[in-house]
């Protein structure tokens, strides 16, 4: 396909998933005291099964961890996981930070390690909270979902007990997780460094130079396999955000690990149709979500 052509068409996935007006949670939860540590919770809109709680999807938006990109834009598919009979928990965490010299301060990506102290936070307290916010809810059938940036960070939170023993975030078991949806992840931060994903959003992420290399074993879950936990990886082949290559080489470093991971590549769709509601990616995302949650 001609680059302009490509382009164009990836702009429109863009408008298409950013067209829908913002859906407002049924509840809102602190987990922590700053303003960015909050949890918005959706019932589930229809009952699915026998009756009794629902699986919880848990849902870590993406935005190459830059300030500009909250939780807002992931509002209509939490939504979307809502109507397909999910309980929802849609976590917010700090992004954005210092910017390196030359880069804009509101494109600057991640906070170290604040980024990784939120999610790291907000998944501990979830279970209590879904408890008390969101009884429809079964915290023991739960499936983590992130999107671009927030797929890196559930591939992360699902290998916190395979972090060094020095690591704040590491936990003495896995994570009790039906499985993780990562939805065109920045899954290999080596490799995505290399193709310049985000416009070096990894290295504003971790820091350059021998910080970047120092603080790849605490952060790329490319390092941490294998997890014991079910993961599905879906990417559109036509993605020029987050490439193929990227949750490829992910991918590949689970088989080294002896790790099965799934990767559902799907023709045609790039970025952004794997989060809008009315793309037909998204109803192939629910339906990997609930495999792996019922």
């Amino acid at each position: 396909m001609p680059d302009d052509v490509a382009a164009a068409r990836a702009a429109a996935e863009e408008r298409s998933a950013f067209s829908h007006p913002p859906v407002d949670p049924d509840a809102t939860a602190p987990y922590g005291d700053l303003p960015d540590q909050v949890i918005d919770f959706y019932a589930p809109r229809v009952q699915v099964g026998p009756g009794g709680p629902v699986p919880l999807v848990v849902v870590l938006h993406g935005g190459a961890w830059r300030a500009a990109h909250d939780r807002r834009h992931v509002t209509p598919f939490a939504d979307f996981l809502a109507r397909r009979g999910f309980a929802v928990a849609s976590v917010e965490y700090r992004r954005g930070g210092d910017a390196p010299e030359g880069v804009a301060a509101n494109t600057a990506a991640g906070r170290w390690p604040d980024t990784f102290d939120d999610v790291a936070a907000a998944l501990d307290a979830l279970p209590a909270l879904v408890r008390e916010v969101l009884p429809q809810g079964d915290p023991r059938r739960t499936v983590l979902v992130g999107h671009s940036a927030g797929g890196h960070l559930a591939l992360w939170a699902a290998a916190r007990h395979l972090l060094p023993a020095d690591a704040p975030w590491r936990t003495d078991r896995p994570a009790p997780l039906r499985g993780v949806v990562a939805l065109a992840p920045i899954a290999d931060l080596a490799v995505a460094d290399k193709l310049d994903v985000c416009g070096g959003a990894t290295r504003q992420l971790l820091g350059t130079d021998d910080l970047f290399e120092q603080r790849r074993p605490y952060a790329d879950p490319a390092l941490l396999l294998p997890t014991g936990i079910a993961t599905t990886l879906v990417q559109g082949r036509a993605d020029r955000v987050v490439p193929q290559a990227v949750a490829e080489a992910y991918a590949d470093a689970a088989a080294k690990a002896g790790e099965v991971v799934g990767l559902t590549l799907l023709a045609d769709v790039g970025h952004f149709p794997l989060i809008d509601p009315v793309a037909d990616a998204c109803a192939v995302v629910a339906e990997e979500i609930a495999q792996l949650a019922w």
